[in-house]
């Protein structure tokens, strides 16, 4: 893995494909490590550009407009490194003239990386066959359904060979530093971290949202937080409250007392709030059939899942499909993402 990226002498290249409704967090947060890289060494170990489809301004998912970008098919500079960055409504760049681009660009050797949910691009041209993965934890459920034959888990980051991934925010630090650590060693990744006032080098199989440190999840005990691990686990095949219970050690009393205490709601609420909200990344996300999204759900019924569906999110999966590809900047997540 650590001779898949070799420093280009004497400057590594990099181009960040901004499209429309990116992460501009997850843009800064790759990005700065590599100057500040440059600031402690006094040499120009990284250049960066920034581009474009078009010639257009884009407009991240916060609002923030990027303008002075350089259209794809005016960039003469070749690069190393190629980061494609989206988030939602990834599918609708799922185009033929940008696929047959990266593709061009991977068989040059541009080594290939997605933020956020620029993996999805890299699965769309066949470049992620057999290959590792990351995307947002959002996205995970609709990559899974989408690209078989890749390997998503649930990492912070990727690199496998020369394929990157981050699943996005301040995670594209810890991508950032990685890559500086395998080119120029462990002192400067440490230094570029120390910079920026990063906490620490962290490894990519750590998990985007380890229980011990979750901002509020520390907070639950133990075998609730295991509870939730198994609802989570068997969102399609499902397990009755009774069983979940008798596999984290309590009884389902005790069970029911926890979830009302930490989390407002019943086990069964939550149980099927899960699904619900592994439900409409599958509606929104990809274009599986209705009826198939209900059963990789856990529902028998497509009537029953419908209902289920407009009771939790106020419209129809039908509706929801055409309605819930519009910008989701102001969308809440799912609110079992907490614990």
């Amino acid at each position: 893995m650590e001779s898949a990226l070799p420093p280009s002498q004497p400057t590594y290249k990099i181009g960040i494909l901004m499209l429309e409704g990116c992460n501009a967090l997850a843009m800064h947060a790759f990005i700065d490590p590599f100057r500040c890289a440059n600031y402690l060494r006094s040499s120009n170990l990284y250049e960066w550009s920034f581009l474009s489809l078009d010639n257009q301004p884009v407009v991240a998912s916060n609002g923030a407009s990027f303008a002075q970008l350089t259209p794809i098919w005016q960039s003469q500079s070749p690069l190393d490194l190629l980061v494609i960055n989206a988030s939602w409504n990834v599918e609708k760049f799922n185009q033929p003239p940008l696929l047959n681009w990266l593709r061009q660009q991977a068989s040059n050797g541009v080594a290939l990386c997605g933020l956020d949910t620029g993996a999805f691009l890299l699965g769309f041209a066949g470049l992620l066959k057999d290959k590792r993965s990351s995307v947002h934890y959002e996205h995970i459920a609709a990559f899974r359904e989408t690209f078989p034959q890749a390997e998503m888990g649930e990492d912070l980051y990727v690199i496998d060979a020369n394929r990157l991934a981050s699943c996005g925010g301040v995670a594209s630090v810890d991508l950032a530093l990685e890559v500086i650590r395998l080119h120029h060693g462990i002192e400067l990744a440490n230094a570029a971290g120390r910079y920026i006032f990063h906490e620490r080098l962290r490894a990519g199989h750590e998990g985007q949202l380890p229980a011990q440190k979750e901002p509020t999840g520390y907070t639950a005990p133990q075998n609730l937080r295991a509870a939730i691990v198994l609802m989570e686990s068997n969102l399609e095949h499902l397990l009755s409250i009774g069983e979940i219970a008798k596999s984290v050690g309590l009884s389902q009393r005790q069970l029911e007392r926890l979830f009302n205490r930490h989390t407002g709601v019943s086990p069964l609420r939550y149980y099927l709030d899960a699904r619900l909200d592994r439900a409409r990344g599958l509606v929104t996300q990809t274009d599986m059939a209705i009826f198939d999204v209900a059963v990789a759900c856990g529902f028998t019924s497509g009537a029953r899942f419908s209902r289920a569906y407009k009771s939790r999110f106020g419209l129809t999966p039908s509706r929801d499909r055409v309605e819930g590809r519009v910008p989701f900047q102001f969308r809440s997540f799912p609110s079992n993402a907490g614990l």
